[in-house]
């Protein structure tokens, strides 16, 4: 009996949602057994003031995670470029506005070139979760962008044709491409006062164009 016309439309983004539901939960897990920097219990004898210090870091250490297990539901969206949303698809600059969106309430920049410029730098020794890593594209510097997951692995939306998926940043081609690293939720309060000034949806912006064919 073959299938009716529009059972199997269905069916398949039945079975997308489901693998991105189980992508998500294992991604929680994961990044829940990972260590915390800076939170390590106080002594007894530590002063009062030290919850209240604290406080503020677990929130950051918290929204990069939730950025970085957030991503992780949108492998297999497909690339189209200019795009936005996961409905119609996410090119690189796309899929990391959607994320801090989503996530922490801000609207980023457009383009990668315009995201460089935000947050604070970071040393590729302390790369963590949630931290936008940038690469030099068809001699184009920051002209293409990802999220950091961890584990020497980062989430991006790749080319034309191709989905969003994880990659390992040691790999040669992005090594020899690689532009740095920033760090933008231990700015969050900054990143709404400067970026909301962006328009929710810009026309694309050629920028981006050099991810379409950067392998």
């Amino acid at each position: 009996m073959q299938p009716d016309a529009d059972t199997l439309p269905k069916a398949r983004a039945t079975v997308t949602a489901l693998r991105h539901a189980a992508v998500v939960a294992l991604a929680a897990m994961a990044l829940a057994l990972l260590p915390r920097p800076g939170l390590a219990a106080q002594p007894a004898t530590a002063s009062s003031h030290a919850p209240a210090v604290e406080r503020p870091v677990a929130r950051v250490l918290q929204s990069a995670q939730d950025l970085a297990i957030y991503a992780l539901g949108l492998i297999g969206v497909d690339y189209r470029y200019g795009g936005s949303s996961p409905e119609h698809g996410l090119d690189c600059s796309g899929l990391v506005r959607y994320v801090f969106q989503e996530v922490v309430g801000v609207t980023l920049p457009r383009t990668a070139g315009e995201m460089a410029r935000l947050g604070g730098r970071v040393a590729p020794g302390d790369l963590q979760a949630g931290d936008l890593v940038f690469f030099n594209t068809r001699s184009s510097p920051f002209s293409h962008v990802g999220i950091y997951l961890g584990d020497d692995r980062f989430i991006h939306a790749p080319r034309r044709g191709g989905e969003v998926e994880i990659v390992t940043l040691s790999q040669r081609y992005w090594q020899q491409r690689y532009d740095g690293a920033r760090r933008l939720v231990a700015f969050v309060p900054e990143l709404i006062s400067s970026a909301r000034a962006a328009p929710a949806d810009p026309a694309p912006a050629p920028a981006d164009a050099t991810a379409d064919a950067h392998r």
